[in-house]
């Protein structure tokens, strides 16, 4: 070997080392697998993320940031580019996960000091601060006037300035279905009250029930401006008594005549702080992006996305079917069997990149669980222009096909896409049943409400669904591979269009599960369900002849009020929403941009 020849071997040997060791650095040991998808590797990542060690993936947590780090670790070793903001693989966002107590929660009663957790509690809705005045006793708390019930416990109370003591529960209290239970709900009976000009409202429990409600946070709430207490039973049988009265009694009067019970306490001031912290946590979505290379198309993207969050130990508020079960929720097809679609497709079509003229970005969504939050940041805080995406693409459960039928969802969202599903499934062994609608329980649902086309892969629901028996052993890989072939083949499809897939409306934008026919009118607006304002963002506007729309009230307003009644969240403006009837008129307050404003709207 000539001289020359042996600087360049040598020159050829460290440059190859000295790659090796970058590689070896930023992805560890072992090769990256094969480029087309393979079952042995689908299962091998679903036991990776639906092992015990990853504790069920619940956001925030230091095995949710390992999972984040392992989607990352294989995007690189694809050859995958980050596909979020700053050459950031990560968007990160914040989350309201729960309440605690604070250092300054007091109630007393009289000169009497009662222990916070033992004799009293503050309600998960309950405003903060300071007050101090007299009590009113107003039965069930009920303001109801209907057709076919009437039951006001205010008539002739003067509350305004005072607390109301109600009752929980209503007359009927077992029977889901009877004409009270609607107003039964415990932040109902706070609205009913506050609307009556109370500044506070203490609840005190039927004979039925023995316990101190513990403070557990509900989704969705928010600070209802005044303070909500409830009193244990010792406390509110001595109070009671200091007057003469009984809980039995008074349950049993208002049970028995069905009609109200109330009167007025004298010379008793009850003083109360009421101190509840918020506690958040730090979510990531995870983002991965194949260019094109093609210039003409490239900046147009394919969004393929599935959740990597799941339900941690379970336990209340959590979505598990075993509320009272300490357990990990591993969480195998819900949803690592659609994060490891992704990895696989990455894989796959970084490795055919010459396919595409379109670009793809692939998105781990956290929060996904907790009202897909992740998925909503995402839109609200796009790292590509929304504009840009001509398609979103969502694999949620897909490990679980127990015949030859999966589902796929959105395809009422672009005319393009039955023909397409009939003509690319075609060879498949798998059969897809079609649902038109746009909207669903998963990320997907974000992106249509922003007028994206959408499609939704999922095999089916399981009975061990949001239960710690949902593990990697009852995976079925090869279906899971033959789902991946044919998402595989709609994105090369897509990509290469000549034209984007048009957007058509497919059905509702909003869950259809929040009590429809509660409803006599509608305001013809999406509200955002994972808001933290204090209000309701309205994420957009979804009849654009509605009344909302034709009155003026616009994307991104926030309600503040409905005929000068106030909103706080979500649930004040259903409950504010039920009772209004077609062709009222009613006056609805809106901030727009940190100015408020009225409109006039007709149902």
């Amino acid at each position: 070997m000539t001289k020359s020849g042996q600087l360049f071997s040598t020159t050829l040997a460290i440059i190859v080392v000295g790659y090796s060791f970058y590689w070896y650095r930023e992805l560890g040991p072992g090769d990256v697998g094969s480029s087309e998808i393979v079952e042995s590797e689908i299962l091998d990542h679903i036991r990776y993320l639906a092992d015990d060690e990853r504790a069920g993936r619940y956001p925030g947590t230091r095995e949710s940031k390992d999972v984040i780090s392992y989607l990352i670790k294989q995007f690189k070793s694809f050859g995958v580019n980050p596909g979020g903001k700053n050459n950031s693989y990560i968007q990160p966002f914040s989350v309201l996960d729960g309440l605690e107590l604070g250092s300054d929660n007091k109630l007393m009663i009289g000169n009497n000091s009662l222990e916070i957790e033992t004799d009293f509690m503050p309600l998960w809705f309950s405003g903060n601060g300071s007050f101090s005045a007299k009590v009113v006793f107003a039965g069930y708390g009920f303001d109801i006037k209907d057709d076919s019930l009437t039951w006001n416990d205010y008539d002739g109370l003067d509350v305004d300035g005072k607390w109301v003591m109600v009752m929980r529960h209503s007359p009927v209290r077992d029977n889901p279905h009877s004409l009270y239970a609607a107003h039964a709900e415990l932040h109902k009976k706070m609205m009913v009250a506050r609307d009556r000009g109370a500044a506070g409202i203490l609840y005190i429990s039927q004979i039925e029930d023995s316990t101190l409600l513990p403070l557990h946070y509900r989704a969705g709430y928010s600070n209802a401006g005044v303070p909500a207490i409830h009193l244990s039973n010792e406390k509110a049988d001595e109070f009671l008594s200091a007057v003469g009265k009984s809980r039995q009694t008074i349950q049993e009067n208002m049970n028995n005549a069905l009609k109200p019970v109330a009167f007025e306490i004298p010379n008793v001031i009850i003083s109360a702080s009421v101190d509840l912290k918020s506690v958040y946590i730090r979510a990531a979505n995870v983002l991965g992006k194949v260019t094109s290379r093609n210039h003409k198309f490239r900046d147009e993207y394919v969004v393929l996305g599935a959740h990597f969050d799941h339900l941690g130990y379970g336990g209340p508020g959590t979505g598990s079917r075993k509320p009272d079960t300490a357990a990990i929720h591993n969480g195998a097809d819900d949803n690592a069997s659609g994060i490891a679609g992704i990895l696989e497709l990455a894989h796959k079509l970084q490795s055919n990149r010459h396919l595409l003229k379109r670009s793809i970005l692939f998105i781990g969504f956290d929060a996904e669980e907790k009202g897909i939050l992740g998925a909503k940041y995402f839109v609200n805080h796009p790292t590509v222009e929304l504009s840009s995406i001509v398609t979103m693409i969502n694999m949620d459960m897909i490990g679980r096909l127990t015949d030859t039928t999966a589902t796929t969802g959105g395809l009422g969202t672009s005319p393009l896409f039955p023909h397409l599903l009939d003509s690319l499934a075609e060879n498949s062994p798998i059969i897809l049943k079609q649902n038109q609608a746009g909207y669903g329980p998963s990320d997907h649902a974000a992106f249509y409400t922003k007028d994206i086309p959408v499609l939704f892969f999922f095999s089916g629901f399981h009975s061990d669904y949001h239960l710690p028996e949902d593990d990697w052993q009852s995976i079925n890989a090869l279906g899971a591979k033959q789902i991946l072939d044919i998402v595989y083949n709609i994105i090369i499809h897509i990509s290469r269009l000549p034209e984007r897939p048009v957007f058509t409306s497919a059905g509702p934008k909003e869950p259809a599960k929040i009590g429809r026919g509660r409803f006599k009118v509608t305001l013809g607006i999406i509200p955002s369900y994972g808001s933290l304002v204090d209000g309701v963002k309205i994420d957009g506007i979804s009849n654009p002849n509605g009344p909302a729309a034709n009155a003026g009230i616009q994307k991104g307003d926030i309600l503040k009020a409905l005929n000068e009644k106030p909103i706080k969240d979500i649930y004040e403006y259903m409950n504010r929403l039920a009772k209004f009837e077609k062709g009222q008129t009613i006056t609805v307050t809106i901030d727009r941009d940190g100015t408020e404003k009225e409109f006039s709207v007709t149902f």
